[in-house]
């Protein structure tokens, strides 16, 4: 299997070299994978699977050590809930935090994640995203969750962005590097591309839609679009890079479609927690409802899974 990237020694990015997108086959393949259905057990060995992709997040100003405790807990004490359930696959915290969540995982094998560079906006200058970074990944953080300088980005200043995520890329070290695009900003389709281009080319280990901040977030046609800049990627270089899906995923069926999706464009090497992820907290809860309602018939009061 072909493994993550390492830092790039690549010449400046040519925007010129990025295809135009088909709006109408990109958007009429979504409709078709929404339209079908899944059968029972399908079903079920299609929700355990999304609830080992999630990366349980808390992204608050108000976050504290033991909100950030709960949140640990939950992810190493699902199967409490409903016997044989995996983890999920990351926390996802603010630097600040990272320590207190390394802790709490102990020796689990749930990811701590982390996001940096002035998360959500990037509006900082790049000594000061490095350093963020570092910080992280000297606290404990197994993965860093970074936004581009999406003004940069309009202004077509797509070596600096190239450049920058190059260089937080060498400053995560051994940690895994999540490129947040910040798709809702991007406008097109032809920018979400190009956006995925330049993080790929740049060095990233996942290309990620959102913060989970802005309207719209994740998306199954800006995914799709994404998933096609990493196919196209793979099919030039073998090398293979993950996708992160974030934002306004909070269902089970919504779920699973994307899992038929990356299926389909990816093939089944993507279909696991390495090279896929939901950043999706609130999607944990209907997946434990659902499987409960299969497993005996009842759904739960959503009152009965823990929001943290």
């Amino acid at each position: 299997m072909a493994t993550t990237q390492k830092v790039p020694t690549l010449p400046a990015f040519d925007p010129r070299l990025s295809p135009t997108v088909d709006q109408v086959g990109i958007e009429e393949r979504v409709a078709r994978i929404k339209a079908r259905s899944i059968k029972k057990e399908t079903k079920v060995q299609g929700m355990k699977l999304a609830l080992s992709m999630i990366d349980l997040t808390t992204l608050e100003g108000a976050d504290t050590p033991h909100k950030v405790q709960q949140l640990c807990y939950k992810a190493m004490h699902l199967h409490d809930q409903l016997p044989g359930l995996p983890t999920v696959a990351a926390i996802c915290v603010y630097p600040s935090l990272v320590k207190v969540a390394r802790k709490a995982l102990g020796d689990s094998s749930v990811k701590v994640a982390s996001v940096s560079t002035a998360f959500p906006s990037g509006q900082a200058p790049r000594n000061v995203k490095i350093t963020d970074t570092k910080f992280a990944v000297n606290e404990g953080a197994d993965e860093i969750d970074m936004v581009i300088s999406r003004g940069r980005f309009h202004m077509g200043d797509y070596n600096f962005v190239f450049d920058e995520v190059a260089a937080i890329k060498e400053a995560c070290g051994d940690a895994r590097l999540k490129v947040i695009l910040e798709t809702g900003e991007l406008g097109t389709y032809d920018k979400v591309r190009l956006a995925s281009e330049i993080a790929i080319a740049a060095g990233a280990d996942f290309i990620k839609t959102s913060t989970g901040k802005i309207n719209p977030a994740a998306t199954m046609e800006v995914t799709l679009v994404m998933l096609h800049a990493i196919r196209d990627h793979y099919l030039k270089t073998g090398q293979m890079i993950a996708m992160k899906p974030a934002g306004g995923i909070r269902t089970s069926k919504q779920a699973l479609h994307y899992l038929m999706m990356v299926k389909e464009e990816l093939g089944p090497e993507w279909l696991n927690n390495h090279w896929f992820r939901f950043g999706a907290s609130s999607l944990a809860n209907d997946i434990l409802m659902q499987l409960q309602k299969e497993a005996d018939g009842h759904y739960q009061s959503a009152d009965y899974f823990s929001n943290d």
